[in-house]
């Protein structure tokens, strides 16, 4: 069944997506999809730190449109109360003669206007999306690697969600954190165990660890980090 959201331009909308991805990586599924896509293009703008979920998301797609693009075909989602940019419409920039027919309606419509003209800001950022999911089809993919992670607590009084948040707030531009499960190490303590996507030309493993997994703030619950599958995609 198709995931739903409502209203993505209003505060509560956006507040109902943060709540949805707390626990989530993707809107669907354990890798980046169309499904995103759909969403990150239904954005009217960049969103705010105060939504810190949906901040770190969005900052990952637009990485990942970016770099390699995004061709899964995800589980389908629906974004009601917002107008979707279709794969359609990225593809093919309106003509002169869509354009006169747009503004035609736009006439007719002025009178049960119920979500106010298209500012210019939001226009920019829309063609700058559109721009960039067109790009990233045709760019060249980097080489890339799946990582698992062992991440280790302190002890067994070691909050392990705030561990987990903790990790999943590093955020870098060829960095895609996956999906994740505890395992039981003894005595009642548990590590995390964390997938991971990176693109070999901008990220080290090595450093990440180094210099953000066990540096301050981030070592108040994690003791150390290591590395237990390194495959090549």
């Amino acid at each position: 069944m198709a995931v739903t959201f409502y209203d993505l331009g209003s505060a509560a909308g956006l507040k109902k997506l943060d709540e949805y991805l707390l626990t989530r990586s993707y809107i669907t599924g354990y890798q980046a999809s169309k499904d995103d896509i759909t969403v990150y293009s239904s954005l009217p703008k960049a969103p705010s730190s105060e939504h810190v979920n949906v901040s770190r998301w969005y900052n990952h797609i637009d990485s990942l449109l970016r770099i390699s693009g995004v061709s899964a075909e995800g589980c389908g989602v629906i974004v009601e109360g917002s107008a979707p940019i279709v794969e359609e419409a990225i593809a093919t920039p309106p003509t002169s003669d869509s354009k006169a027919a747009a503004a035609a309606d736009d006439d007719d419509d002025d009178d049960v206007d119920l979500f106010g003209e298209e500012t210019e800001e939001e226009k920019k950022a829309a063609e700058e999306r559109a721009a960039a999911v067109k790009a990233s089809a045709k760019k060249k993919e980097s080489g890339k690697s799946s990582v698992l992670l062992d991440v280790k607590p302190w002890d067994d009084e070691t909050d392990m969600k705030k561990l987990e948040e903790a990790v999943r707030s590093v955020q870098m531009e060829g960095l895609l954190w996956g999906a994740s499960k505890l395992v039981p190490v003894g005595y009642g303590i548990k590590k995390l165990q964390i997938m991971m996507t990176i693109v070999d030309d901008l990220v080290s493993v090595d450093s990440l660890i180094e210099e953000h997994l066990t540096v301050e703030p981030i070592n108040e619950h994690v003791q150390s980090c290591d590395i237990v599958a390194f495959n090549k995609i």
